[in-house]
Order: C-alpha cells, then structure tokens, then sequence
C-alpha cells in the first residue's frame, strides 16, 4: 500500500506500527540535530489548495526531518490561476519525478481523483468533510502518550460533527483501538444518517462531564451561523461550550483536546484552553513524529510501501537483524514484523 487517504486504508496493526514508529521519531526531536537519513534522495510535494498552518508545517518538518527533498506547491503563484485543471497540475508535478505528494482539498475525494493520475504515493492532509487521517492518528498518539491506551476509554467528541472531517477520522480510529466514543452537539450539526457510525449520539453535553475520560472540542465555524443550524454564538456556548464551569464537571484526570485553531470563547473558554488538561499544544507536537511515521511508512520499506523494492536493495542484508530508523544501528535478535517494518530506513 503506497498511500493514505483514509482511516479506512489502516487496520488496528497498522496503527500500532504507526505508534511505535512514532516513538521511534519522538526520540529523534530530543537530538541536538533532530535529523535522519530515512528518506534521503525522495522528494515530497505539499499540494494544499486549503489554507493551513499546523498540518502544513507539520509536514513540511517531518519530510525535512527525514532528509527528503520538499517541494511546497503555491496555489497562489500557479497556473491554476490561470484555469490550468487539477489534473493538469498534478501531472505536471508528477512528470517532475517525485515520489510522494501530500494533498489539501476543500472537495471531498480529491485526493482519490489524484492518486489515479500519479504513481506517486498520495498522503491526504484533509479533503473537504471526508477525511483527515494523520490528526486522527496524532490525536490517538497524544492520548496514548496521557492515557497509555485508548482501549476503554470513553470519548466525547463535541460540536459540528456533520461538517468536520476530524470528527469522521477519529471515530473511525478511535473504536478501532477499543474507545466508546459519543458524539455531542445540536441536531442541527449532526450527519442525517449515523445508522453506520459505531457510535452513541446525546444534545447534552453537561450530562456526560462527569463520566468521560476525553473531551474534544471541535472548532465552530462562522459560515454555520449564518446557514442558520444554529441561533447565536452566544446560545452556542452556554449549551455546547466546554466553559470553565463545564470544565469544573470533567474528572481532574480528563484530557481536553482541539484539533485546532480554537475560537477562543465560542467552544472553549480561553482559561479552560490554559489550563494542564488540555493538550492542544502536545497535538500539534505530536504531529511531528506521526507525520514522520506515516512518510517513512509510504516511501521507506515499511508495511505500506513496497517490500519487494527493499529485498532487492544490496545494502540490506538478508539476516535475521533489524535496523533502526533513526540511527542506523544494527542489532542481532529475532527477526519480527516490527522488525521488518523498520528495518533499513537510514542504513545507506
């Protein structure tokens, strides 16, 4: 598998690799120089037709963190201004010779239509309300670094579900690593049809406080008030805000989270934002590791990319050894799918 547009794409194996791998890259963010050689040589193309800050940079730190060549593609600055098609660019890119391209599309699907006109491995960084896989998994990393397993856990994820991407990737990875998560917030905000989500659905939110191990806030946006799903801001907060009275509710132990940016005020009070429970800022520090993990899963010899490629490579040698991604070293023991999954990524 040479890509990832969706929580759908991992099993429950695939994201433990993934965490492991992310410890693994951890490690590296404590060095004086926090670089590896893993993907030296590849180059990785950032195409975001959507503004953004956190997932932009984020990726653009860990391709470098890994040694890869990064491209960051300007909508601003390119023939797309002047009615140039998507499809034209993307080949336009991919005849360039890349390997992999990181995608931001406000249209769901997108990164789909892409990955059939590039053999470049495609990582979705969000399309419109579909998916958003990689703050799924830095959001499941962050608690698992808090919590040390999400098995069990009970998660409240509150606000606009039917328009948030988060909201659908991280119920996906959530169940799948064992959480019960019950999603909050008006009628209005809710998809039509949930009759598919391994979920349980409540309006009140203060009914939950005192029973949830996370609460995660999504962010409001100001378009919806004037779609008219709900009546003011000011309503919005007093019945689905987490203010500093709700967040008195939660168990002194919960974690607060927001994917981010926060209207501060709206669904979260800027105390309560500031507060040690919240961990929006370990989110976005998170990202880093994660992000590394899931390139090094797609262009290095790990689970998704192609094994075949790293057998016929002649400086991995055919023994029962594993080598780090972060160092290089060797070490004789048991040769293990972990093993294997990390095996020969800054050996060169």
């Amino acid at each position: 598998m040479r890509q990832l547009i969706s929580t759908a794409d991992l099993s429950r194996a695939d994201i433990d690799d993934l965490m492991v791998l992310a410890d693994s890259f951890a490690e590296v963010q404590t060095r004086d120089v926090p670089k590896v050689p893993a993907l030296r040589g590849r180059t990785v193309v950032l195409a975001f037709f959507e503004d953004s800050t956190r997932t932009r940079t984020s990726f653009d730190l860990a391709a470098r963190r890994l040694s890869a060549d990064v491209l960051n593609f300007s909508v601003a600055s390119s023939a797309t201004k002047k009615g140039e098609s998507l499809r034209d660019t993307v080949e336009t890119i991919n005849a360039m010779g890349i390997d992999a391209i990181v995608v931001r599309h406000r249209s769901s699907g997108t990164p789909i239509q892409i990955s059939r006109w590039t053999d470049a491995a495609v990582i979705n960084a969000g399309d419109g309300w579909h998916q958003h896989p990689t703050q799924a998994l830095l959001d499941a990393y962050t608690l698992r670094q808090r919590l040390g397993d999400i098995d069990g856990a009970k998660i409240a994820i509150c606000g606009d579900i039917n328009h948030s991407r988060v909201a659908r990737s991280n119920v996906d990875l959530f169940t799948k690593m064992g959480a019960e998560v019950t999603l909050v917030g008006p009628q209005t905000l809710m998809p039509p049809d949930i009759s598919g989500w391994p979920v349980t659905i409540s309006h009140d939110l203060d009914s939950l406080l005192s029973e949830i191990d996370v609460m995660y806030m999504l962010r409001i946006q100001t378009e919806r008030l004037s779609a008219g799903l709900f009546p003011t801001v000011r309503e919005y907060r007093s019945r689905w805000g987490l203010t500093v009275q709700r967040a008195g509710e939660l168990r002194s132990d919960a974690v607060i989270m927001h994917p981010g940016p926060m209207n501060r005020g709206v669904e979260i009070d800027p105390e309560v934002a500031s507060e040690p429970r919240c961990v929006v800022l370990d989110q976005v520090a998170s990202g880093i590791p994660v992000r590394m993990a899931v390139l090094y899963q797609v262009l290095g010899p790990g689970r998704f990319a192609n094994e075949e490629a790293a057998v016929d490579r002649p400086d991995v040698e055919e023994s029962n050894h594993s080598v780090s991604p972060t160092d290089g070293s060797v070490e004789a023991e048991p040769d293990t799918k972990q093993a294997m999954a990390m095996k020969e990524a800054s050996c060169q």
